[in-house]
């Protein structure tokens, strides 16, 4: 709760430091602050508690994911200050509705009432869809932002139907008693229903198949920081809280709903790579590719009581390897109006470091030892052979070498073509953010107790 608290407190402290004139300060202070808020959510890590009448419950859960959702936002807000330079008089307002947005997220994976889970989402989509139209003059942006609200507003009113259904079958909107009375021998048939469309809902904020159309489009469209606060931030935190949601109203999967759960893994997956290798433009490529991850994250709901401690490492391994990416990503793109694989051409050469970072970027996405995506998958893997569905993993194993082909054009681009332009100047901040982005996703390869034994 008081991590709830701070981030709100220092979302308008963002804002006050505009009307002070004190522009300059706010990336230095709201990292700093946001430093401190990640204490606050150490310190609550094995206290849990409840606050308002259950409406937040802090757990090793919620308190874990919180951290790696404050950690990428240390990251976002960092890119932030240079590429805003050009737009010094708005980087408050950029600034805040990021921590804004990280609010949201820290409520949907803390909810204890399904009224805040859904607070919390309707907050985190706002964000997005300001962010997602922000620059006007482009009419591609203004384009994402239309789509991102009329798909973002469809999902949430399935969600909300479905929460509304799951009232009138329990009569209570309180996570407690909800799997209290799940245990129920007879349950009404809007029960599974609404929990059935909450899913729906949260599959299109996952942008999993066939839920996935609007994802390709948003996020070419979207300023390039939007979009890597999508691939990173926003799809952790849609696939944590659709996992708290099925374990936390003891949602009894039954065959059905497994299979189910296997096609649209299964699908997301393969459409998802099968797309990408098509893609000149990076970003959708990263779109086409996140839309396969959200695949491999899926996998976690097939022995969903013991994935919790997977499904983390996993989304730290591929939103930090995300991360990485597009801090060269922006400062490659940076002063062009494209993002096409040619503008990566020679990047080995003028930049052989964030060469560097880019290639171990896409080479953890593809799973490749010794990056922490590979240990990733290998535990996620050996979770769903356990479960039973061998068939899942033999696709994913499939999936996971096809991607080498469309990583590997970004690879071939930089090391393997003439520049087709002169090396520019990096900002200090890209540099840095991308390489202890790059330098945490290896630690985590090396060391993967760290985060596994987590919620154990």
């Amino acid at each position: 709760m008081n991590t709830l608290i701070a981030i709100t407190g220092l979302g308008v402290l963002c804002l006050l430091f505009e009307i002070l004139n004190f522009r300059k300060a706010i990336v230095p202070i709201t990292i700093i602050g946001l430093l401190a808020v990640l204490g606050l959510t150490y310190a609550e890590f094995n206290t849990p508690a409840s606050y308002y009448n259950n409406m937040i419950v802090v757990s090793k859960f919620s308190s874990a994911f919180s951290a790696l959702f404050i950690v990428l936002t240390i990251f976002l807000v960092a890119l932030a200050h240079d590429y805003y330079e050009d737009h010094q008089t708005k980087i408050s307002d950029f600034i805040a509705i990021k921590i804004f947005l990280l609010a949201g997220a820290v409520a949907m994976v803390s909810f204890g009432n399904l009224a805040m889970f859904f607070l919390g989402i309707e907050i985190l989509s706002i964000s997005l869809y300001i962010l997602a139209a922000s620059n006007r003059m482009n009419v591609k942006s203004n384009e994402a932002g239309m789509k991102y609200f009329l798909m973002g507003s469809f999902a949430s009113g399935i969600i909300l139907f479905g929460i509304c259904l799951i009232y009138g079958a329990m009569g209570t909107f309180d996570v407690a008693e909800i799997t209290e009375w799940s245990r129920s021998a007879e349950l009404p048939l809007w029960f599974p229903i609404g929990i059935s469309l909450v899913t729906i809902g949260m599959l299109f904020k996952i942008a999993a198949v066939p839920f996935h159309f609007w994802a390709p489009d948003v996020y070419e469209g979207s300023p390039a920081l939007t979009t890597a606060t999508m691939s990173t931030l926003v799809k952790v935190v849609a696939m944590a809280t659709l996992y708290k949601l099925l374990t936390a109203m003891n949602a009894d999967l039954s065959d059905a709903f497994i299979n189910i759960i296997i096609v649209i893994s299964i699908a997301s997956m393969t459409v998802g790579n099968i797309m990408a290798l098509k893609q000149t433009n990076v970003k959708r490529m990263l779109a086409f590719s996140g839309i396969s991850h959200a695949g491999f994250m899926l996998m976690a709901l097939l022995s969903i009581s013991n994935s919790a401690s997977n499904l983390l490492y996993y989304a730290s391994a591929y939103s930090l390897a995300g991360i990485a990416a597009f801090s060269v990503i922006l400062y490659v793109c940076k002063n062009r109006d494209n993002e096409d694989i040619a503008n990566f051409n020679g990047l080995g050469r003028n930049n052989p470091l964030m060469a560097a970072v880019l290639t171990g970027a896409v080479l953890s996405m593809a799973g490749i030892p010794i990056f922490a995506g590979f240990f990733a998958k290998l535990v996620l893997f050996n979770q769903t052979i356990q479960a039973g569905y061998l068939v899942v993993v033999i696709v994913a194993v499939i999936n996971s070498i096809i991607s080498v082909g469309y990583y590997f054009k970004l690879i071939l681009a930089m090391y393997g073509k003439e520049p087709n332009a002169e090396a520019q100047k990096t900002p200090f901040v890209f540099y840095a953010v991308a390489i202890l982005a790059i330098l945490l996703n290896i630690i985590l390869g090396l060391f993967p107790s760290v985060v596994l034994n987590l919620l154990r």
